[in-house]
């Protein structure tokens, strides 16, 4: 399945942004999708994933200020970022979230949307 991410653009530290995520085919029988991040001159990470029965797993600072949701009925995943911080200016993604696999050893990505924070 292949993802297509939006809804990245300029915003204040304190506000609110809404990222969009569109797979190419069901995500149903996919037990759990993320959003990951790529700050430049850094390693992409984890920022949430949600597994199929709701838990959460959270890298670094995103817990308590963004949330995942996940629709399986349009094959679409959102991450609603409250109160970012200008650390938190970097591209976002959307795919599967293999439990067991390095985020560098992932097999594809989509485009990304690219995120910036600043006043």
């Amino acid at each position: 399945v292949q993802f297509v991410e939006s809804g990245g653009g300029l915003v204040q530290p304190g506000g609110t942004l809404r990222l969009s995520c569109k797979a190419s085919r069901s995500i149903f029988k996919i037990y759990a999708v993320g959003w990951f991040r790529q700050a430049p001159g850094r390693q992409r990470e984890l920022v949430v994933a949600q597994e199929d029965g709701g838990r959460l797993t959270y890298g670094g600072s995103a817990k308590g200020r963004f949330t995942i949701y996940r629709n399986n009925a349009d094959n679409e995943l959102y991450l609603e970022m409250n109160s970012p911080l200008p650390e938190d200016t970097a591209v976002y993604y959307c795919n599967e979230f293999l439990l067991l696999t390095p985020i560098d050893d992932y097999d594809s990505w989509g485009p990304g949307t690219q995120v910036t924070v600043s006043s």
